[in-house]
């Protein structure tokens, strides 16, 4: 059985980029200053991978779901001519 649904709107690319960014920064920046103590010593590319393996689960479950649900107006909204 098929259900009446309404198409969504896809985000303006534009838009997500930006809101992208302004997530992702001050999370890096949180966690860079929170391992820093603990991971400080290691490795360039170990801090890195710690880092990437703490932030996108983040971003894809958490930050990004948050943020473009209560954005979704903006994201979708067109221009009116």
């Amino acid at each position: 059985m098929l259900l009446n649904r309404t198409p969504k709107m896809k985000p303006n690319r534009h838009k997500m980029a930006l809101l992208t960014w302004l997530v992702v920064y001050p999370l890096i920046t949180t966690l860079l200053a929170l391992l820093e103590p603990l991971v400080g010593s290691l490795a360039l590319p170990l801090r890195t991978l710690l880092l990437s393996a703490i932030m996108v689960p983040a971003m894809v479950y958490l930050a990004l779901p948050f943020v473009t649900t209560r954005l979704n107006g903006w994201l979708t909204a067109t221009k009116e001519t």
